[in-house]
């Protein structure tokens, strides 16, 4: 069987490290699927999902904040500013989040921060669609 090895670490700890037989991520130029053999590149990840699947056929699904990631052939490095498996996510307090930034959004004030907002709209966006994508894949 055709792997590749993948770490997956952020600034608090190493989430995964393991032998996989696809990676996918989205980078600031969109969605990467990467098989073992791709070509090497370095590129920046924006807030969203790392899914990969295992040697063993199990799918897994990761919550990046953003990061850097690094591949080389036989060998994946993602570099994540923050970082959690889908599972540890808390989907009640993700939405709550959600309503709580969508609700400042529409109440601006002098001194709001309007990118600031919408950054933290789009991480939030990105742990719901992580804690989505794992259901799907029947994990919860």
């Amino acid at each position: 069987m055709n792997t590749m090895h993948v770490a997956i670490v952020s600034a608090e700890k190493e989430l995964f490290s393991g032998d996989v037989t696809f990676f996918a991520g989205t980078s600031i130029s969109g969605e990467l699927g990467i098989f073992p053999g791709h070509l090497p590149l370095l590129t920046q990840l924006v807030p969203g999902q790392v899914r990969l699947k295992t040697t063993d056929g199990v799918e897994d699904v990761f919550w990046i904040s953003g990061g850097i990631l690094e591949i080389q052939p036989n060998q994946i490095i993602v570099l994540a500013e923050s970082a959690e498996r889908a599972d540890d996510l808390d989907e009640a307090e993700a939405k709550a989040a959600r309503e709580r930034v969508e609700s400042m959004l529409q109440k601006q004030n002098d001194d709001f921060n309007f990118a600031k907002a919408q950054t933290e709209l789009r991480e939030i966006n990105a742990k719901i669609d992580a804690i989505e994508r794992y259901r799907k894949i029947g994990k919860v």
